[in-house]
């Protein structure tokens, strides 16, 4: 234990939320010190990391066939485990600026639905990856401290957690998860859909990069303040040349449907699960909304009404599950009544 104190004053603590589209990363005592995509670029020939983050996404889909562009983490578990070590070495070395001397102790954000293989998957590219200790907590739970909600009350908490890769719905009390369901649907499947649209509609090929920007200009799931249509390039999927079209926000509603349909339900189906006491609560303090998806335009105000239930959404819901991590590092016995599992 004393030894553990002394690594502890020497080292810098980490927290990290790998996402599907983002890490992000807090640093004890300067709080959030990096937010970049879950991007690696790799060399074929050696395997050798070419570019993480930011600079990796900037080349998706623009490679030439000696270097590959991958997403590591897939609906928020690794799908590629040493890209994911590679990423979070940069990450961590990033964050340490290359002078610490001690390894540092790590919390990881992953999803309420992980399995054990995936738990381990998890530790293992972390551990590899320099950290001395591996804490893992389930997404809704560090979003839900992340935003300042009373998790060790006998109370009902609800979080709504929708990142890249997956959804998680959960209800809180007593510093543990009540009932929680998570769905594979997140930002990701919302681009693929509107690339999937535009492709249907208007034999136009676009990229990844493209349909986030139309989700993020014009996407919405409810009508809100209208917003003036989108040109997109592509490319004519007949005549095989580049092409620019006008697209609205109704369209891309349409596009968006399915997947904002599953959220909903899943919704829906964790309110029909939680205990009547705990419902009372959630009545009185609403939905939270949490992570990127809670940007989309227009989302709250149709879980509020299709559910009835009052629906808030932080001001940054981006930064919930890296925030509440980060906030573990000072609460170590808290940390150990939420962790998954630690060692």
């Amino acid at each position: 234990m004393f030894i553990q104190k002394i690594l502890g004053a020497f080292s810098n603590d980490l927290a990290i939320d790998l996402g599907t589209a983002n890490t992000l990363v807090y640093m004890k005592g300067k709080g959030i010190i990096c937010d970049e995509p879950s991007v690696v670029v790799f060399r074929k020939d050696t395997k050798k990391p070419v570019a993480v983050g930011i600079e990796a996404k900037e080349m998706l889909g623009k490679t030439p066939a000696s270097i590959i562009a991958i997403r590591p983490m897939k609906d928020g578990v690794i799908a590629d485990f040493d890209a994911t070590e590679e990423m979070l070495k940069y990450f961590i070395a990033k964050a340490h600026n290359r002078k610490s001397f001690v390894s540092p102790r790590v919390i990881i954000g992953v999803p309420s639905g992980i399995t054990q293989v995936e738990q381990r998957a998890v530790k293992d590219a972390v551990h590899a990856s320099g950290a001395r200790e591996v804490y893992l907590i389930e997404e809704p739970m560090a979003a839900a401290i992340g935003v300042g909600l009373p998790v060790g009350d006998p109370s009902g908490n609800m979080i709504v957690d929708i990142g890249g890769g997956t959804t998680d719905v959960a209800v809180i009390s007593l510093d543990g998860i009540v009932y929680s369901k998570a769905v594979r649907v997140g930002g990701d499947k919302m681009d693929d859909a509107i690339m999937a649209y535009i492709k249907r509609k208007y034999n136009l090929m676009i990229g990844e990069r493209t349909a986030e920007l139309i989700k993020i200009e014009i996407g919405s799931a409810y009508p809100t303040t209208p917003k003036e249509p989108m040109e997109v390039k592509g490319r004519d999927l007949v005549s095989g040349i580049p092409k620019a079209i006008q697209v609205s926000e109704d369209e891309i509603r349409e596009a968006l449907q399915e997947s904002v349909t599953l959220i909903l339900d899943t919704v829906k189906v964790t309110l029909e699960n939680t205990p009547p006491e705990l419902s009372a609560d959630i009545v009185d303090r609403g939905i939270v909304l949490a992570g990127g998806g809670a940007m989309l335009r227009g989302l709250d105000v149709l879980i509020r009404d299709q559910t009835g239930v009052p629906v808030i959404v932080p001001e940054v819901p981006l930064t919930a599950v890296v925030r509440g991590c980060g906030l573990m590092l000072d609460k170590l016995e808290m940390l150990k009544k939420v962790a998954l599992a630690s060692n």
